[in-house]
């Protein structure tokens, strides 16, 4: 038996794959058509097939062939001559027709003897395989029949088409489900990434209007903290390890915000600054700020004493901190920066600046808010630039009764009945 070939047959092997068909399982609607075709043509056997560049490939049977029978080599293949012929390929009986009579198919097991196939062809008119009926002795179809067989292969090709185009639907579907996915990713990363640089109610105000409208705040609590010596740890280590140290109290400082209601404003080189009461007004910031500061003060003195025993220069912070008005808002259009502006920001400032290195320097706006509560040391009025004269104190520890540590660092249940 001579194997023919399409002459589109490139294509046609193109169009196959684009039907996503081959070795899927059996599905109803082919079994279907396969039966009724048999009964149609009062034949014993019914196959839809296709044909790939080896094999016919079995999508449907109907009748007493083998169980296991999926497929056979193309080269044995009568419904390859049925692709070619691009019509229906009516065979009464195989034995007398010589392309057929010699093929294993004919003369072998399956001792197949009638043959009646239709292609089944795209709108782009390639032959992807047959729908076909087989009997085991020679058989006669009335043209009423041919033609049946011939609708059965068009509504085949529907469904088929049909199949397709589900597939892509659901392919496109998958697509905008990923899409989507990835969409929801993106917003949560972007919204992730705002509130690290924004507070959460003004993230949400920004996204809701494009924009944050400046806001002023009666009373806040602003502090500041600075390492002091820090170019002369510079010099003395090596760049990545400055940073990564410096990242690591900065991180810590983070925390130590958060757990007390204040919010981080930035950073500027070794510098640290926050607020409190901002943007969500309390009454208690100064109270927050005093309990975060010496939280500060002790998370460098623990590290200091381990740095010591290993030689190891200390990592000395100057706080300082001011209560007052200020006004808050957003500043940038493409790096977007929560920032606050007034002269409580100047005073504290130079609060800090007139401290000493591992203390926390207190204007007296602050000492009137937190006075009754902690342990401080008076310093008297001290110069500030453009300030004039300005009351300060050193803040040492909350005091013993109010306190559930003897350092002083942490309050206990008194500390926040006192009035």
């Amino acid at each position: 038996m001579n194997q023919t070939i399409p002459v589109n047959e490139p294509g046609r092997l193109v169009a196959l794959t684009n039907y996503a068909i081959l070795d899927t399982l059996p599905e109803a609607g082919f079994d279907e058509i396969t039966e009724l075709a048999a009964q149609i043509c009062g034949c014993p056997a019914a196959l839809v097939s296709f044909v790939d560049a080896s094999r016919q490939w079995i999508k449907a049977k109907y009748g007493p062939l083998p169980a296991e029978l999926s497929e056979c080599p193309r080269e044995i293949s009568i419904c390859t001559a049925t692709i070619c012929n691009n019509d229906i390929l009516y065979i009464p009986d195989l034995i007398k027709d010589q392309r057929f009579n010699t093929s294993p198919l004919v003369t072998g097991d399956m001792h197949i003897r009638f043959y009646c196939g239709v292609p089944l062809i795209t709108q782009d008119g390639y032959a992807l395989g047959t729908l076909c009926v087989i009997a085991f002795e020679p058989r006669e179809l009335t043209f009423e029949q041919q033609e049946a067989l011939r609708r059965l292969a068009h509504q085949t090709m529907v469904h088929l088409e049909l199949r397709r185009q589900l597939l892509v639907r659901n392919e496109m579907l998958r697509e905008l489900e990923r899409a989507r996915d990835q969409a929801v990713a993106g917003k949560a990363e972007s919204d992730k990434l705002l509130l690290n640089i924004l507070p959460s109610s003004i993230a949400a105000e920004l996204k809701a209007n494009d924009r944050v409208q400046p806001r002023f705040f009666d009373s806040a609590t602003v502090m500041l903290i600075d390492f002091t010596g820090f170019t002369r740890l510079v010099e003395t280590m090596e760049p990545a390890s400055v940073i990564d140290q410096l990242d690591q109290h900065f991180t810590v400082f983070d925390d130590i915000m958060a757990k007390h209601r204040l919010e981080k404003l930035k950073t500027i080189g070794d510098a640290y600054l926050a607020v409190g009461g901002v943007p969500e007004p309390n009454r208690s910031h100064a109270i927050d700020a005093a309990l975060a500061a010496l939280q500060v003060i002790d998370h460098l003195a623990r590290i200091n004493r381990q740095r010591e025993k290993l030689h190891l220069p200390a990592w000395q912070a100057r706080i300082g901190i001011n209560t007052g008005p200020v006004i808050a808002g957003v500043v940038g259009k493409h790096k977007f920066t929560y920032d606050i502006w007034g002269n409580t920001v100047n005073i504290t400032q130079r609060v800090e600046a007139a401290g000493a290195p591992g203390r926390i320097s207190i204007a007296e706006s602050t000492w009137q808010h937190i006075k009754t509560r902690f342990e401080i040391d008076a310093r008297g009025a001290v110069e500030v630039k453009h300030q004039g004269l300005v009351n300060m104190y050193y803040l040492n520890r909350i005091r013993p009764e109010f306190s559930s540590d003897p350092a002083g660092i942490t309050p206990n249940d008194r500390f926040w009945k006192q009035e």
